[in-house]
Order: structure tokens, then sequence, then C-alpha cells
């Protein structure tokens, strides 16, 4: 447990971090809103949004606004969130239409237009625990991190419920930033950061129709100074939408290989068994994920492109060089 900080240590070199966490106690003494703004991207949601904006305003520390984006969907989304107002308690809701552009576009488009130092991320198809934002800013300040997640549930379409264990990998290896990189263990919906760097990092691939989230991640944690922890708490409920499994998952292929050779460079003298690792990974998801369908011949496919494609990974990978990011914000 972290202990309270000593007054009169806020000067000395840790002095910053403990002023933020002192700040953040005096805070939630107060029951003042945290400094965060929720961005909540939503198409076809109608059925779902008011469940994630109920979840918010549920929270025992709320947060200063959400933010939802409606990226053009042909029901009621916006008009669902829209009357969620009165129940928001005191927290400022806004929704903003835009035409079609994907949810890398329109989470974009709310980190543009939020107003607080910090962002946190909802799907609007998953739900938060209560406690989400009060625990993640208790271990962010307590340890003066820049980005914290934590664990999360998996509900499936029949309701049964699986822990997902994001914690365990975060600590699996003495570089949480190669681990990561081999296992993205950080799921969206849990993930609270400082919206500067969102912003220096450029935001949301919108080039990618995949995996957005994870390459964003990668583009911030590269840099080793800035700090990030996953904690135990399970304080997501991600909800598992049925849709089409082989295209979805052979986008999911090509974005992750591509975002693979992105960062490998920086990974320095290991970069080689990184990718090798990850790249396996990523074939062994996709046989996991037709597997779970009764897609057998697709899942042995998966299985058998993997050999060829450690070489053409390695290939490529000799002329790679490290990222630069185009800025989408």
């Amino acid at each position: 447990m972290n202990e309270e900080p000593n007054c009169c240590c806020l000067f000395a070199p840790n002095g910053l971090k403990q002023w933020n966490y002192l700040g953040f106690r005096l805070y939630r003494i107060a029951r003042l809103p945290l400094d965060v703004s929720v961005i909540i991207p939503a198409y076809r949601a109608e059925s779902t949004i008011g469940r994630a904006l109920r979840s918010v305003a549920a929270q025992t520390a709320p947060p200063t606004e959400v933010i939802v984006v409606d990226d053009g969907s042909p029901d009621r989304t916006a008009a669902t969130a829209e009357a969620c107002r009165a129940e928001m308690g005191g927290i400022a809701l806004r929704v903003v239409r835009q035409q079609n552009a994907g949810a890398g576009a329109a989470r974009n488009e709310a980190i543009r237009n939020a107003g607080s130092a910090y962002v946190a991320f909802l799907d609007a198809d998953d739900e938060w625990l209560p406690e989400k934002l009060e625990r993640s800013f208790d271990v962010l300040n307590g340890a003066g991190l820049d980005l914290v997640s934590h664990n999360y549930d998996a509900i499936a379409p029949d309701g049964s419920v699986a822990r997902v264990d994001c914690a365990a990998k975060y600590r699996e290896g003495p570089d949480p930033f190669a681990t990561l990189y081999r296992k993205g263990f950080l799921a969206t919906s849990t993930l609270i950061t400082r919206r500067d760097l969102v912003v220096s990092a450029g935001g949301f691939d919108t080039t990618l129709a995949n995996a957005q989230d994870f390459d964003l991640w990668l583009a911030i944690l590269q840099d080793r100074t800035i700090s990030f922890e996953v904690f135990d708490d399970a304080l997501t409920r991600y909800h598992v939408i049925e849709g089409s499994i082989t295209a979805h998952t052979e986008r999911r292929v090509r974005c992750c290989l591509e975002i693979a050779l992105r960062f490998a460079p920086t990974l320095g003298s290991s970069k080689y068994i990184n990718l090798w690792m990850r790249t396996l990974a990523v074939y062994l998801e996709a046989c996991r994920a037709y597997r779970s369908r009764n897609r057998y011949v697709m899942a042995l496919t998966a299985a058998v492109r993997a050999g060829p494609a450690l070489i053409v990974m390695a290939v490529k990978a000799a002329a790679t060089t490290p990222p630069s990011r185009q800025m989408w914000l």
C-alpha cells in the first residue's frame, strides 16, 4: 500500500510525484471531479451506449467530462447518448457526430475536444465497475505513473465470464515494453494516460483497419522514460460481440504484422527474437479465433502460414528503420 506523502518532502527529487498524489487525495476529500475526459467512440451502439454511460455516472470518483463521438451510426446511437444527460450526475456530457471514419478517427476527434489533462478510454459496448477511476488514479498518482491499465472480465454472448489477467503478462519479464510488443496486454477500455502523450505520439493511426490502439500504446511507450503499470483489479467488463470472424481475423493479422515491423527497430539487439515471437503470437491468436468458431481448416491454414511468415518478417525487418509517425491529431 502507498503511504501518504510527508508534506516536508514535497520539494525533494520525488516531490512532484508526491505533490500530484497529495493533490489527488485532496480532490477525493473534497469530492471534486477528476481531471480526466472519458473518450467513447460509438457506432451502431444504440443498445449499449446507455449502459456504458451509466457505468461512468456510477463512478465513486467522477470524471470531469464524457465525450461520445457517434461515428456516422445509422441507428439512434447519438440520440440515445443525449437522452442519458440527465443521468450523468453533474458530469459534463458532449455528444459529437461525424461521418463514418472508424473507431480511431472517432477517438481522435474526442481527444481534440477533450479539456482534461488525462484521457480514459471506454468502448461503447463495454462498461466500468464503480471503483474504476478512483482505483486507477490511486495507482497512477501514488506511483507517479504516466499510463495505467488493469485486468478485465470478458463477457461472452452466452453470459459466461472469463477473467483476463493482463497484470501477469506485464510482470513476466524485465522489460515491460518488450513484453507488451510480444503479447499486447493493454486493453483499450482499461487504459488511462496523459492527453499530451497521446497528442505528441500523433493519436490513433487511421490508416490501420485494426489494432490502432495497440499501435498507439507502443508509440507512446517506446520512450522508456514513460512509466506505466498494469494492476490486478478487474475493473472493466468487456462484452464480446459476435461478427465476421474470417474478415476480422484476417484484418487483424495484417495490421498486427505491420505494427510488429514498425516497432521492431525500437528493441535494439533483441529485435529479431522479439519479432519472431510476436509473429508466432499473431498467428496463434488467429488459430484460436478460428477454432473458437469451429473453422478448423482456417485454423490449420493460419498455423501453416506462420513458418514462412517468420522468414518474410526477418527479411523485411532488416530494411526497417525506427518509425516516424504521422500526426492524426
